[in-house]
């Protein structure tokens, strides 16, 4: 099969397009057909890229762990899915990702495709909708009524933060560029802040919830607007955890979750979540869409390899 792998032989890691054997479903195990991957450009700097899990060298792995594909083959054990069922998930980031033509993944970390979604706009949600429910929802507990604060509400996490901020019947504020603002107020936004034109901490107070895909000076200035008992979440925070305890309390990073995803998709096939995709990619250009060389259509979402069928 086509495949795209690391390659860190250059000045920064990039990917290169090669050929690998088509994986087999063993026991437990779904075998995916591809058909789009969600692209993720940090990830090719984090540590599952070039560690295993036991902390060996992992060299030439393959990126993209969001996807929407069609099952072709299942391992023994599987008893939820059948040869294709068209189905979307997250693999674990120490596993190959999808940015391939095929993909090995478990029961556990899919759930059956969006009817309302084509494959390129089913890949693009797994990772952004997974973060904001197991942010908002799992951790904070965010309560109707409840005052919450999103930082970057127009990327790819943040826009599901909001929508499911709103959906939760909070009260939604998010901080994003001046041309964002009539983005996020039709995802339901209450209020929206131009970070560039003002300080968010001089116009907001009394928040009960933070919500931070930003991270660095946003994450610092953001403690002092929560009420005593407040919440702060971060998914931007790595090089500040180690050295403060609350940062590091705050901090977390998205797991694969099927009955998660099955309710993710249950609310977009109703209308109440909306996903988008920034730009479609072929997987030949697959290296230029995650160093950001690929110009994209100054959309918002995810942008998506898409794998022919």
């Amino acid at each position: 099969m086509k495949a795209m792998q690391v390659n860190t032989a250059g000045q920064g890691p990039g990917l290169t397009l090669g050929e690998l054997p088509k994986p087999e479903a063993g026991a437990g195990e779904i075998l995916v057909h591809v058909r789009a991957a969600g692209v993720t450009p940090t990830e090719l700097l984090w540590y599952p890229t070039t560690h295993t899990k036991s902390g060996t060298a992992r060299r030439r792995a393959v990126p993209g762990h969001e996807f929407s594909g069609v099952i072709t083959a299942i391992g023994n054990d599987v008893h939820d899915f059948a040869v294709s069922d068209e189905v979307y998930g997250m693999n674990d980031w120490f596993a190959d990702g999808a940015t391939a033509e095929f993909c090995i993944t478990l029961p556990q970390n899919v759930a059956r495709k969006p009817a309302t979604l084509n494959h390129d706009a089913a890949a693009s949600v797994p990772i952004g909708a997974l973060t904001s429910w197991q942010g908002l929802i799992d951790r904070a507990k965010l309560q109707p009524g409840e005052r919450v604060l999103v930082h970057g509400g127009a990327g790819a996490v943040g826009l599901y933060a909001v929508q499911m901020a709103h959906i939760r019947g909070a009260h939604v504020i998010t901080t994003v560029s001046a041309q964002d603002i009539d983005f996020v107020k039709r995802l339901g936004a209450d209020q929206a802040i131009d970070y560039k034109g003002s300080r968010f901490e001089r116009e907001v107070r009394d928040v009960d919830v933070v919500f931070d895909a930003v991270g660095g000076e946003t994450l610092d200035r953001s403690w002092r607007i929560l009420k005593p008992g407040g919440r702060m979440l971060t998914i931007a925070a790595g090089s500040e955890g180690p050295a403060d305890q609350r940062v590091k309390d705050a901090f977390f990073i998205v797991e694969p979750n099927q009955k998660q995803l099955v309710e993710i998709a249950r609310q977009l096939d109703a209308g109440y979540l909306r996903a988008f995709v920034k730009t479609i990619v072929p997987l030949n250009e697959a290296s230029a869409a995650y160093s950001g060389a690929f110009r994209d259509n100054g959309g918002y979402g995810k942008v998506v390899i898409a794998i022919p069928a």
